[in-house]
């Protein structure tokens, strides 16, 4: 298939590498000029996937990337990006006449309105394109799929016959893709991990163990289920790959940028200066602001993810506020 590629940060490069071996016809759209011409020339830009030879084109021009001939478009530029880029290409998406999917792959909120992002791609999309709309999610590093470490993920979207094609254009025998109609449950366990793989963080910049680490990844599994049932997701996505899987991933790795934003503030580092030293971006400050305003609107009671949006705010140590949790009225344990 010819497949574009909105986005060449690690994960574009990587899903770009994966399809590209895959057979497929893939062009991929980097809006820093710098990092085109750096893999023009080199082979590769070791500012996201260190030591990885990129080996489909890559343009910073969208008209060279989107074509008349382009059968699917991933979006893989971050959250607060998207409806930016979205502005831009739609234009030359509503001159396709052979598009089969637009998949999403970043993982995040509208933070505007709290929309979770197919919803914010529908509504920049003319309505005809909205069957099209699909999301990929589940544990995948960049760094780990471009090395070609055994992969499962999950891709959603309205009918799981219809996704069949998405799957075996993307699965190879270290990339296996799963599916799901719970669109709204695959969009929201990748986006609600990055609060808790912060949080997470937080506990190893304390300097905490593995006890306070299965608690949090636990209970913060059932506040996930809480806000993401609430807004109409189905409880055992929350349980697969796009939810547990996820996030078990994102909390205990070093490639996770959400965790090591946790683990800088742990150690007492301010967020503004945490921020500026990365190259790439945290999903997890912003969806934690949008995750508390969730909450907040919906009377969801998420302790975990409240006391995190605080530490992140300044409003309280981290310290005093995992006291504050340990401390919490008593009660029995549920699943929600």
């Amino acid at each position: 298939m010819n497949i574009a590629i909105i986005g060449g940060g690690s994960w574009g490069l990587a899903l770009s590498n994966l399809l590209y071996g895959n057979g497929h016809n893939v062009k991929v759209w980097e809006y820093n000029s710098e990092y085109v011409k750096l893999i023009k020339e080199t082979g590769r830009n070791d500012n996201f996937l260190p030591n990885i030879e990129i080996e489909a084109m890559v343009s910073d021009s969208l008209t060279n990337v989107i074509t008349l001939d382009t059968e699917v478009i991933i979006l893989a530029t971050p959250s607060s990006f998207l409806k930016q880029t979205l502005k831009q290409i739609v234009p030359l998406i509503i001159k396709l006449t052979s598009l089969k999917y637009i998949i999403n792959v970043a993982k995040g909120f509208d933070h505007s309105n709290g929309d979770i992002l197919s919803e914010m791609i529908k509504k920049e999309l003319p309505a005809k394109f909205s069957k099209l709309i699909c999301v990929l999610s589940g544990p995948s590093h960049a760094e780990e799929v471009a090395s070609k470490k055994p992969t499962t993920v999950t891709i959603a979207g309205d009918d799981l016959e219809y996704l069949k094609d998405a799957q075996s254009a993307f699965s190879n025998d270290y990339f296996r893709v799963y599916s799901t109609t719970d669109i709204i449950g695959v969009e929201l366990g990748g986006a609600l991990k990055n609060v808790i793989a912060t949080a997470a963080g937080i506990i190893v910049g304390l300097g905490f163990g593995d006890n306070t680490i299965g608690a949090l990844l636990t209970r913060g599994n059932v506040e996930i289920k809480r806000l993401s049932v609430a807004l109409g997701a189905k409880p055992e996505t929350l349980d697969g790959l796009a939810g547990m899987g996820d996030l078990i991933t994102t909390a205990i790795s070093p490639h996770s940028r959400n965790r090591y934003v946790g683990v800088e503030l742990g150690k007492g580092r301010d967020l503004k200066n945490i921020l500026a030293g990365m190259k790439m971006v945290a999903e997890g400050v912003l969806a934690t602001k949008t995750t508390y305003m969730l909450a907040e609107k919906l009377k969801i009671d998420m302790p975990i993810m409240k006391a995190t949006y605080r530490i992140l705010q300044g409003e309280i140590t981290a310290h005093d506020a995992i006291k504050q949790l340990m401390l919490r009225e008593l009660k029995t344990e549920k699943w929600m």
